[in-house]
Order: C-alpha cells, then structure tokens, then sequence
C-alpha cells in the first residue's frame, strides 16, 4: 500500500509541483496592490497619532 501511495505521489508531484507553484503566484495580491495597502496602513496610523496628539494638546491645562 505504501509503494503505490508513493508512486501516485512521485507521478503527480513532477506536475504537481508546476501547478502548485503557479497557484500560489496567482493566489497572491500583486506586488504593487500589497506596497500600496501598506502606505495606506501606515499613512492612517499617523493621522490618528496626529489626531491622538492635537487632542492630549488640547486638553492639557
């Protein structure tokens, strides 16, 4: 049992492993998409810091 287990994956994995590859590279977010998501991330952290630190200003005495 385990020689055929072997060779179904040893005969699926030369095909396999192109076809796993290529599934991975089109289930990732393109490049320019993820740079983007992140400088939108960052940019809004340091609004609401901002924000945070024009209200601690504002209500110190």
């Amino acid at each position: 049992m385990s020689d055929n287990a072997t060779e179904a994956t040893g005969s699926a994995g030369a095909t396999g492993s192109t076809n796993a590859k290529q599934f991975r590279e089109e289930d990732r977010a393109p490049m320019g998409m993820t740079f983007r998501v992140f400088i939108y991330l960052v940019a809004v952290h340091f609004i609401v810091a901002f924000f945070f630190l024009l209200f601690y200003l504002g209500g110190a005495k």
